[in-house]
């Protein structure tokens, strides 16, 4: 399967898509233009505000991906080609539980805060009282770029942002904010240091991920020239494998016929590798055939025509052409996290050229688990267009997104394991002393914050504490925890519990239990020490554990309650 249009070069011309504004500075030596704006004028003097060691402390590198399965890079289980995320688990680390919010503003937000989203305005806590990804944070959640700045780093951000506000504005000093979710080829919004870029039209050769790593290449170069004295944070945010299904060409011919045997075989297979890996113990949880897309939009399967399926059948039971329409998504799929790899391998290669591999931290992670959603937004969808174009508009859907989040039930929104499951891959030499090893602790996004500030304090040399928010209301704090003594040393990390709330999906977990429910679905308890798949319910028998997990959840979501309502007024 191959596009007619073949896209094989991504030299866009950033400085010709700016809009003219007379504020705007466009000249400038290197693909992209750093625009000078009024606010770089009030950083110059930032440096100074802390006594900054070249080389001492660690440089950051946090690589997000949006919608990737659990067991989609080659580390974790798959079969996509992803050698350089696999070199950098050899030369560091893998979490085997490590754990995301299940959608893509709330783990943004949770991630860059060390609060879970709910209590900062970025989730609904209660039905009717909707918050999302535009609500104003209180002045106590500022993102980790923030602090970062106090302390003399200098940090950069390339992608989807999906947080309030402007990058610009949150600590960043160099921004390529990629706003348009629904065009990989030819993005209609986005904007360069926050101001406008003009649409991409279809004579540019841009795909969205080689545009993002050459901005946040661009800057590391522009880093090593101009501010080598100090740290750096990049943050990197590419929007795939998420939907639209939109790859490169040659990309997807390296995938063709490769998930012909469907879904069933592909979970097999995937489930027999990562035994060997990553020593889960889970088995193979059993497909539930009636869980489907979360949202149901009845127009897109007469858009999408007759090969669509919005449910995880038996293979078998499928048409040749449905056979035909559903592998192809797969190998779209497939080429996106493929298309990642190799923009990461160039991103990885240009902290090498600077001589920062050693004392650079980098940490890889997805913001939810595989989608089942089944939709078409966008310019719509051309059925008479090859796969994987502009033109199209294709969603993975629930089939092969069960095979993706491999060995576990579920998918994005959902927060049993499939949804909240992420890979995490961590690699600093400096300090990790058995590379290639795993990491069973438990973590979530809220503890990178904490994991961050607490890696960068430990090199500092100044007596300031900008990580030290004020200000929190009384009973509350962040719930995040520092890994670090879990990447440095293997040293488990103390906490009470983990909660979830998305979409009247919830669970809570402490220690090797963990409750979990459906929207409007009771309560299922598992033992996640011998099941990590949830396969088998223990809430009848164990029904003292059901009620003292749930007493928690109640607990933990009325002092969320409390906080919000603390800094909104609300009663």
């Amino acid at each position: 399967m191959l596009p007619t249009r073949i896209k094989t070069a991504f030299a866009f011309r950033w400085s010709d898509a700016l809009v003219p504004s007379p504020w705007v500075t466009t000249k400038s030596t290197t693909p992209f233009a750093y625009l000078i704006i009024a606010m770089g004028l009030a950083s110059l003097t930032l440096v100074n505000r802390a006594e900054v060691v070249a080389n001492e402390q660690p440089n950051i590198v946090i690589i997000l991906a949006d919608d990737l399965g659990f067991s989609d890079l080659g580390c974790y289980g798959g079969e996509i080609e992803t050698p350089n995320l696999d070199r950098l688990a050899e030369d560091g680390l893998r979490f085997t539980q490590f754990y995301n919010t299940a959608r893509c503003w709330p783990t943004r937000s949770a991630m860059m805060t060390g609060h879970y989203a709910q209590a900062i305005g970025k989730d609904t806590l209660i039905e009717g009282k909707r918050r999302g990804a535009h609500n104003l944070r209180p002045d106590w959640a500022p993102l980790i770029s923030v602090p970062l700045r106090e302390v003399g780093y200098r940090s950069y951000h390339s992608g989807k942002w999906h947080i309030d506000g402007k990058p610009t504005e949150n600590g960043f000093d160099r921004s390529y904010w990629l706003r348009d979710h629904d065009r990989l080829f030819g993005p209609t919004k986005h904007f360069l240091d926050d101001k406008t870029l003009k649409p991409v039209t279809d004579d540019e050769s841009y795909y969205s991920s080689t545009a993002i790593a050459d901005h946040a290449i661009e800057c590391l170069q522009d880093h090593a020239a101009e501010h080598s004295s100090q740290p750096f944070f990049s943050f990197v945010t590419f929007n795939v494998p998420h939907f639209p299904l939109q790859a490169p060409a040659e990309d997807i011919a390296k995938y063709d016929g490769r998930y012909d045997d469907g879904w069933q075989a592909m979970r097999q297979r995937r489930f027999e590798r990562m035994q060997d890996l990553l020593h889960l113990p889970a088995k193979l949880s059993p497909v539930e055939p009636d869980v489907g897309p979360p949202y149901y939009f009845a127009d897109a399967f007469e858009k999408l025509g007759s090969g669509e399926v919005n449910r995880p059948v038996d293979w078998e039971s499928l048409t040749s052409a449905q056979k035909e329409f559903q592998a192809n998504k797969m190998e779209i799929h497939a080429a996106m996290v493929d298309r990642m790899d190799q923009e990461i391998g160039r991103l990885l290669d240009q902290v090498d050229a600077m001589g920062q591999t050693d004392n650079t931290l980098v940490i890889f992670l997805s913001d939810n688990g595989a989608s089942a959603e089944i939709m078409v937004r966008g310019d719509g969808h051309d059925q008479e267009a090859m796969m994987g174009t502009g033109e199209t508009y294709l969603c993975l859907g629930p089939g092969f997104s069960n095979a993706c989040n491999t060995p576990f039930r579920r998918h994005k929104t959902w927060v049993h394991e499939g949804g909240t499951s992420t890979p995490l891959v961590v690699r600093w030499p400096k300090k990790i002393t058995d590379a290639g090893a795993l990491r069973n602790q438990p973590g979530h996004v809220v503890d990178l914050w904490p994991t961050i500030a607490d890696a960068v304090t430990a090199t500092s040399r100044t007596e300031e504490t900008p990580f030290e928010v004020i200000g929190l209301p009384g009973g509350y704090d962040r719930p995040g925890k520092s890994l670090l003594p879990t990447i440095v040393a293997n040293t488990s990390v103390a906490r009470d519990h983990l909660w979830w709330l998305h979409e009247g999906n919830r669970a809570i977990i402490a220690g090797d239990w963990k409750l979990v429910a459906a929207k409007d679905q009771p309560w299922e308890l598992f033992n996640l020490a011998e099941d990590r798949s949830e396969c088998v319910d223990l809430s009848h028998t164990h029904q003292e554990r059901v009620a003292e997990l749930s007493a928690m959840w109640i607990a933990e979501t009325e002092k969320i309650r409390q906080c919000v309502d603390a800094y909104t007024g609300e009663d």
